[in-house]
């Protein structure tokens, strides 16, 4: 049974469509998904099992938001900003020095001779890990030959071996892909962004996390592990690879998210809940602020919700492979997640301005601060390019408030 909080019935019947479609008829386990306008909530939607053969999802479920990690790191490090302590410029070298030498990959892989590569004369600067111009790659980009090495060395994994160090310190032993600041692709440059964050402040990034965001956010359900008392709270994760039925990849009872990591993945460890995630777009849509507590200045979040694309062009004009988390054309990227730049290129309703992005596990939200929405979808099932949910909710919303 559904579990609603209804303002708009127009919106209810397009939630109960996408339930139906998604969870009654297709591959989704479970779906919660709500939409709030100017600070009012409009939608809460709940259907479906939170675990297998278990009890129905709640509304205080946890979810595995993956790639939803990143915009909650870079506000984070966006306060290391604004006190002076890290700059936009400031030199990877200056924190890691294992980066002095890079090497560059030629663009030539011979099977005998394996990748060649040139010294790379272009210093990665911290804002190319934020725009994701540093000229690192992932595994499932499968771009360059150097995409795979992520997975073999275990670089773009949820949880790592590794502490934050030694980390940047595997990803300086390989070559980049192109030289910095000159090319988009979506990489584990915000998991090296974590890396810093712990160097330049001295303490771990989960403590970092929940100094700077969680804490003053009152985002009590926030973390990268999760916590004996809220265990029953963690949804099931699935995997779907478009045939059959979905195999489970992370019971909530038995979680890899259960265990303490030596460094915390920023691309992608983490774990919340609807109400947190919601509490931290608000303090975005507010210009930093929530219930007379400043995170940020207007100006930090300004700058990561402006295109930041070498060129100013989007995604299908800079030719990067396609991201599951987001179409190509008329969509920039900010600092964190992606911009709508061109509504009519990008074919879709939401305004110019727009911030949104997703998880692998098929979470997603946006913000469209022009008409002061927020909209929030959550599941466990991956990989998120296996149905179109997110854009079907962001449909249903705008069809419902136009």
């Amino acid at each position: 049974m559904a579990e609603r909080h209804i303002i708009s019935p127009q919106l209810d019947s397009g939630a109960a469509i996408l339930a139906t479609q998604y969870c009654d008829r297709g591959p989704l386990p479970h779906l919660q998904m709500h939409v709030s306008i100017a600070g009012e909530t409009v939608l809460e939607y709940v259907h479906g099992s939170a675990r297998k053969d278990g009890p129905a999802l709640r509304s205080d479920a946890i979810y595995r938001v993956a790639s939803m990690t990143k915009p909650v790191v870079v506000a984070a490090f966006m306060t290391l900003v604004e006190e002076g302590t890290a700059r936009l410029d400031m030199p990877l070298t200056e924190i890691f020095p294992a980066f002095s030498e890079m090497q560059l990959w030629s663009g030539v892989h011979d099977a005998s001779a394996g990748l060649q590569s040139t010294l790379c004369e272009t210093p990665i600067t911290l804002y190319d890990l934020l725009r994701h111009t540093a000229g690192l790659g992932y595994s499932f980009n499968a771009a360059t030959p150097m995409d795979s090495l992520y997975a073999e060395r275990y670089l773009d994994s949820f949880h790592q071996r590794r502490h934050a160090q030694d980390y940047a310190a595997a990803l300086a032993e390989l070559p980049l892909a192109y030289e910095p600041g000159t090319h988009f692709a979506y990489s584990v440059a915000i998991d090296l962004l974590g890396a810093v964050i712990e160097q330049l402040s001295g303490v771990g990034l989960d403590q970092f996390l929940a100094q700077r965001i969680f804490d003053p956010l009152g985002m009590e359900d926030s973390f990268f592990v999760i916590p004996p008392e809220k265990e029953h709270r963690l949804a099931d994760a699935w995997m779907w690879d478009g045939k059959g039925s979905p195999q489970l990849y992370d019971r909530g009872a038995q979680s890899r998210w259960r265990m303490n990591q030596k460094f915390y993945s920023a691309g992608g460890g983490l774990l919340s809940t609807v109400k947190d995630y919601q509490r931290f777009l608000s303090m975005l849509m507010a210009g930093g602020t929530l219930e007379a507590v400043r995170i940020l200045q207007p100006e930090s979040i300004a700058l990561m919700m402006r295109n930041h694309l070498p060129g100013g062009g989007d995604l299908e004009e800079e030719g990067s492979a396609k991201i599951s988390e987001t179409p190509s054309p008329g969509i920039g990227m900010g600092l964190g997640g992606a911009i709508v730049i061109d509504p009519e290129r990008a074919q879709t309703p939401a305004s110019r301005g727009t911030y949104f992005w997703g998880g692998l596990l098929s979470t997603g939200f946006f913000m469209d601060p022009q008409r002061h929405i927020i909209g929030l979808v959550m599941t466990q099932l991956m990989p998120s390019g296996a149905t179109n949910l997110r854009e079907d909710f962001r449909r249903i919303v705008y069809e419902a408030l136009a």
